[in-house]
């Protein structure tokens, strides 16, 4: 079971009365400290935290990540954290594999705040993380997820069909690549190959049910084309999956507008 390091935080829900961010160092199950924030809804008291995951290269503190907290957090509570390899965290990015135990850890914090629902909602990177953590916690207590959304997310593995894409794995598959992540990126990238490789999103999206699953795409995504989503919500089955095409959207939370995060948000909160 993963645990908390070092950091102040509290086992009951935290009320208006304690406004103030908390910070602290999750330990995952194999391991590797991951920074994490709570910080509690600014309405008041709520029922839901969402745990929020971002993307490749970015982390806790970044623009971006703070802006979709500050809007959930008008909702609900809202935890965010860098993945292992991004910001403060330690290890080595392994792009979407182990990653799942550092969400993990991020859901068991949050559920140890006494909220009655704890959500997930990634973006990209973060996106295929949420739906493999849905499919492979489902009967895990303390690390299982009340309801799931991914935004940008891949259906599959090894795409390069974008030049986006293309110069993503260049990044990750070259030595010259991930110096490049490291000190241009800010991302510290593990260099071996995926063994064995991991659960795919289309593959772990039949496994989310009966846990309400939201996909959000944007038309524009110059990364991963509207086949991606199309797939994802067609491997859930009829009936099990919301697919909201956004028009004009670009791709995962840089291009993501406080109106879509104000959705997301009342989705996610069960409004």
């Amino acid at each position: 079971m993963s645990s908390v390091t070092e950091g102040p935080f509290r086992r009951s829900i935290v009320s208006s009365l304690t406004p103030a961010p908390l910070r602290t160092m999750l330990r995952t199950d194999d391991g590797v400290r991951i920074e994490a924030v709570y910080e509690p809804c600014t309405a008041g008291s709520a029922a839901t935290v969402m745990v929020v995951a971002h993307g490749f290269t970015g982390s806790v503190d970044r623009p971006a990540v703070r802006r979709a907290a500050q809007v959930f957090a008008q909702r609900a509570a809202v935890v965010t954290f860098s993945f292992r390899g991004h910001g403060g965290s330690g290890g080595r990015s392994t792009v979407g594999d182990r990653e799942v135990l550092d969400l993990a850890a991020a859901v068991e914090w949050a559920r140890s705040f006494g909220h009655t629902r704890v959500v997930t909602v990634g973006f990209s990177m973060g996106g295929s993380v949420v739906l493999r953590h849905a499919a492979m916690h489902g009967g895990r207590k303390e690390a299982h997820t009340d309801a799931v959304a991914a935004v940008s997310a891949p259906a599959r593995w090894y795409y390069r069909g974008t030049a986006p894409m293309r110069r993503l794995h260049w990044v990750v598959s070259r030595p010259l690549g991930r110096v490049v992540g490291r000190f241009g990126l800010g991302t510290r990238i593990h260099p071996e190959e995926w063994n064995p490789v991991p659960l795919s999103p289309v593959e772990s999206v039949p496994l989310i049910a009966p846990t309400p699953l939201l996909i959000v795409h944007g038309d524009r995504d110059p990364y991963f084309p509207l086949d991606h989503p199309r797939m994802l919500a067609a491997a859930a089955g009829e009936g099990q999956a919301e697919l909201w095409l956004e028009p004009g959207m670009g791709h995962a939370e840089n291009a993501a507008d406080e109106v879509l995060l104000g959705r997301l948000a009342d989705w996610l909160a069960g409004e």
